[in-house]
């Protein structure tokens, strides 16, 4: 698709860098300032002020010593280039320029020299040459993108169809931020901050073929690392919003649109920020929309449904999570415009977003108005039917334009009175005469850019933005407002340099490489990237919600898919986020006595939906939309949950060797809810044994069941490990052990009670079969006629009714298995067997949880049914890239994007932590050739590395 070639001069055509340095140098020799090869690499691409103010590093000058300095230099440079000729020209760019011109590709040169046309003149090239942009035609250097547009527009080829050849760093981030392909040449160490498509030592011997064939590799490389769509589908919108969100944790930005659309569903959601609403106790508050850019082509309002959509593709790259659209439009009128947008939310700064915007007139010229907003009219989906009658959380405070291309909002929480102050920075290059008035909207400020383009021509505007909450800011608005100045001041090019820096420090910890099955290596990467961008690197009070924070599905409230099914990834890559979500549970005790107390026990018994505090905020009743009210019972009685919690701190402990969380927050923990489980649990006298009555296990398709095995095998576990916790904890910290002891009551006699019910709690098992009975009654349910179903696309419960589905062995999610799953070693082969195939086949692996496919997915490969678990391995997979359960309009399946972690590292590579740190059993897909991955182990950095049928190798 490439029409034209884009060259910068100095360094790609010519060799004139070199006389440069000599200019330069000498000039540096006159002031006594010590000068180098190295030193001068920093002056490549940047303008002529600029490499003074880095050869006097960054000391004061007056204006008129600093003109003098640099006419001296540019005098000694003009002198030395009056020696250029033909010969000077570097090696394979004379046979480049003729294929080129004999291809009918344009041709352009961009530089920021202001004695081009004496080079050009020497090397004798003009009848090459289409098009000059040099010093003179336009104010901004690179890495600002106009030098580059202004090319483009007099070779009226639009950006994205222009090639850039650069050898500076200054130059790859032009091009980028101009919207166009670029080659960089030079050592790969220049580019490491950037990101050319092709990097190339020189153009010794390079055809355009060649060019191309470079293209087009590096496209195909990169499609492990992206997500694309390329097909505008107004039906398919909310599922798209989820798939494209980015984030860094403090929040998250679902996919929709700058422009908008009818039925579309932005949303910004702050980790943390909750705000109490009817039924569902509390949610997270869609925050101000900071995406909103419309913009009018001589007052005509460019809207998708309206008009004519020519190309419409996104793509989210999961090396630096920047998303990008590229649009091309017809107004109603038969205005063509192309446009590209690219946004990220910083790893760098987490209060920083940012937009770059660029428009092209392709068909005509005309006047231009773009209107950055700040929307603070959004809303909630309703806690209500119908759904649609939203819920506005935020009272305005203030707004307004500090300045005229500054606007902010300030605005606080109807109920949980949270402060929250946005403020953005609009900046339009590319273009002269750009005029910025206020949008003076007291719910919605923002601000205006004014400005004609020629046909052509190209604008790119750039909108930083800044969320500060009173959660983290006495003052969040004067936060937001220095903030985003701060950030203005930095620039576009410096703020992606930090941002990629940190991506590409998680990746190096956080990748799995998969070689033989690009679909699966896409799909694991997407999956890492979601729970990547939702984890809390900023805070321990936080954990990551079940539909992270792409989403409405369950209002941002905490389950325990975190624990079992993210924590362990964590554990592996980055401890510090595991030990963060683990301090969450920690600092959420106090509601979780809260929770026992209320239900008649003792300790901590955690909630099954949680929020900030640890009490529990699952819903009693919610409304089916016929308005139909259902009881739900999760948030009483599905207490496997608190047993979940400890499990995952024991796990983490084993993973780090950090006794010290152990012994400051972990035991704790584990002790409180053992106290809760030590007055949860029933005596029956008359079976001589401990039971725990009126629970719901896992599968959730079956209520006030008595027995269920998963329960009551995890709270025995659960109570065995915290007697070995609290005799570990006497002699490693015989105070802290005695302060615990104090004040949770651990009195002997508890203790004494504690190893009674680990000896006598009823735990299913038939040892002629080696099957264990879910629960009470299981195995006398009828068994489902699966296939009367179909064809069916909803769960099982929905399609039988609550009442009707108790009636069968039909599971929503693996419930024994999981057990099988996370007690492994009580459980023999013949035992693991038996009950995959009693279980299996009787549980709702389409329509049922998403939670279901990962556990199964494990076994299958510990079994050895590997065709049954890379079917599983699927399912988790493609969840929400292929919407297979039809809810991903509602936010990312966070438990399946842990569990495709889990199923890869623990099911296909065969991990297990042995006495001596992590073995392997590889177990590799048929297709899969090669796997390889970082562990963190007890503070020490594995590298762990499969091959197909070869031993692995650290």
């Amino acid at each position: 698709e490439i029409r034209a070639v884009i060259f910068d001069l100095d360094g790609v055509l010519t060799d004139t860098a070199e006389y440069h340095f000599q200019a330069w140098k000498r000039l540096a020799d006159e002031a006594g300032i010590p000068f180098s090869r190295a030193r001068n690499e920093q002056l490549r691409g940047v303008s002529r002020r600029r490499s003074l103010e880095i050869l006097l590093q960054e000391r004061e000058i007056e204006e008129v010593a600093a003109q003098e300095m640099m006419a001296r230099k540019n005098q000694y440079y003009q002198e030395l280039i009056k020696q250029i000729m033909p010969a000077d020209l570097l090696p394979g760019v004379p046979e480049l320029l003729s294929e080129l011109h004999e291809q009918g590709l344009r041709v352009g040169i961009a530089t920021v020299s202001k004695n081009s046309r004496a080079v050009i003149d020497g090397l004798r090239i003009w009848h090459h040459i289409d098009a000059l942009a040099d010093g003179y035609s336009v104010a901004a250097s690179k890495p600002a993108p106009d030098l580059f547009l202004h090319a483009a527009a007099q070779l009226q080829i639009p950006p994205s169809k222009c090639l850039i050849v650069e050898d500076a760093a200054a130059g790859i981030e032009a091009a980028h931020a101009a919207g166009m392909h670029s080659v960089a040449l030079g050592p790969a160490e220049r580019f490491a901050e950037v990101r050319p498509n092709v990097i190339l030592p020189s153009l010794e011997g390079v055809t355009w073929e060649q060019i191309l064939a470079h293209l087009q590799a590096s496209a195909r490389e990169a499609t492990t690392w992206t997500v694309s769509d390329d097909k505008f589908d107004p039906a398919a919108l909310k599922q798209q919003e989820t798939v494209f969100t980015i984030g860094n944790g403090y929040l998250g930005t679902r996919g929709a649109l700058e422009q908008r659309y009818p039925g579309d569903q932005p949303a910004t959601l702050i980790n943390g920020l909750f705000d109490n609403v009817p039924i569902i106790h509390t949610e997270l508050a869609n925050a101000p929309n900071w995406l909103t850019m419309e913009l009018l082509i001589d007052g005509e309002r460019v809207r998708l449904d309206q008009g004519q959509v020519l190309s419409h593709v996104r793509t989210l790259d999961l090396r630096d999570g920047v998303l990008v659209h590229s649009l091309r439009w017809r107004s109603p009128r038969g205005k063509t415009i192309e446009l590209r947008s690219e946004r990220w939310a910083s790893m760098a700064d987490a209060h920083l977003c940012a937009l770059r915007y660029g428009v092209t007139a392709l068909d005509f010229a005309g006047e231009v108005e773009l209107r950055a907003e700040i929307d603070g009219t959004v809303e909630n989906p309703g806690s209500l039917v119908p759904s649609e009658v939203g819920l506005t959380h935020w009272q305005t405070l203030d707004s307004g334009n500090p300045a005229p291309q500054v606007a902010y909002l300030h605005v606080r929480t109807r109920l949980s009175s949270v402060e929250l102050g946005v403020a953005a920075h609009l900046a339009v290059e590319g273009v002269a005469d750009v005029a910025y008035s206020a949008r003076d909207s007291a719910h919605a400020p923002g601000v205006a850019a004014r400005f004609k383009l020629a046909q052509g021509e190209t604008a790119v505007a750039t909108k930083l933005v800044t969320y500060y909450t009173s959660a983290e800011e006495a003052s969040p608005m004067a936060a937001a407002l220095s903030g985003v100045q701060a950030a203005a001041g930095q620039g576009y090019a410096t703020l992606l340099r930090a941002h990629r820096r940190e991506w590409a420090g998680v990746w190096h910890d956080c990748d799995m490489q998969i070689e033989g099955d690009d679909a699966a290596q896409r799909a694991i990467r997407y999956n890492l990237f979601q729970l990547l961008i939702a984890a809390p690197w900023h805070s321990d009070r936080l954990s990551i919600p079940a539909k992270t924070l792409s989403g409405f599905g369950y209002r941002g409230h905490v389950f325990w898919d975190t624990d079992i099914f993210i924590v362990p990834f964590f554990a592996f890559t980055r401890p510090e986020i595991a030990r963060n979500l683990l301090l969450y549970r920690y600092h959420t005790l106090a509601g979780a006595r809260e929770n026992a107390r209320r239900a008649g026990y003792e300790g901590a018994m955690f909630p099954w939906e949680s929020a900030q505090d640890g009490r529990e905020t699952t819903p009693p009743w919610i409304p089916l939309p016929n308005g139909e009210l259902v009881r739900v019972w999760c948030g009483e009685i599905e207490q496997h949950i608190t047993a979940d919690v400890a499990y995952a701190v024991w796990r983490y402990w084993q993973a780090t060797g950090d006794d010290a969380f152990m012994r400051d927050y972990g035991a704790e923990i584990i002790l409180d809810t053992a106290v809760f489980w030590g007055s949860r649990v029933e005596y029956n006298a008359q079976a001589e044994r401990y039971e725990i009555r009126d629970v719901i296990g896992p599968d959730e398709y079956h209520e006030h069941v008595d027995n269920n095995a998963f329960t009551n095998y995890m709270v025995r576990w659960h109570l065995r490990k915290a007697i070995e916790v609290l005799a570990w904890l006497r002699p490693f910290d015989p105070e802290r052990a005695l302060a615990l002891e104090e004040q949770l009551g651990l009195t002997s006699e508890r203790i004494s009670h504690w190893e009674d019910v680990v000896r006598r709690i009823y735990t299913p098992y038939d040892p002629d079969t080696g099957l264990i009975e879910q629960c009470d009654g299981f195995f006398q349910l009828e068994d489902l006629n699966w296939e009367a179903l179909e064809p069916r696309n909803c769960p099982v419960q929905l399609a039988l009714g609550i009442e009707e589905t108790q009636k069968y062995q039909a599971l929503k999610q693996a419930d024994v298995l999981m057990l099988l799953y996370l007690l492994e070693d009580e459980f023999d082969q013949r035992c693991k067997r038996a009950n995959w195939d009693y279980y299996e086949p009787r549980t709702d692996h389409s329509y049922g949880s998403s939670l279901g496919p990962a556990i199964h997915g494990l076994l299958g490969c510990e079994l050895g049914y590997p065709d049954k678990a890379y079917e599983h391995f699927w399912r988790a997979a493609m969840v929400d890239l292929k919407d297979l359960r039809g809810n991903t309009k509602d936010g990312i399946h966070a438990a399946s994007a842990g569990g495709v972690w889990l199923m890869a590292a623990m099911g296909f590579a065969g991990m297990r932590l042995g006495p001596a740190g992590p073995v392997f059993t590889p177990r590799l897909p048929k297709h899969w050739q090669r796997m390889h991955f970082r562990l963190w182990y007890h503070g020490e950095h594995l590298e762990v590395d499969l091959k197909a049928a070869l031993s692995p190798r650290s």
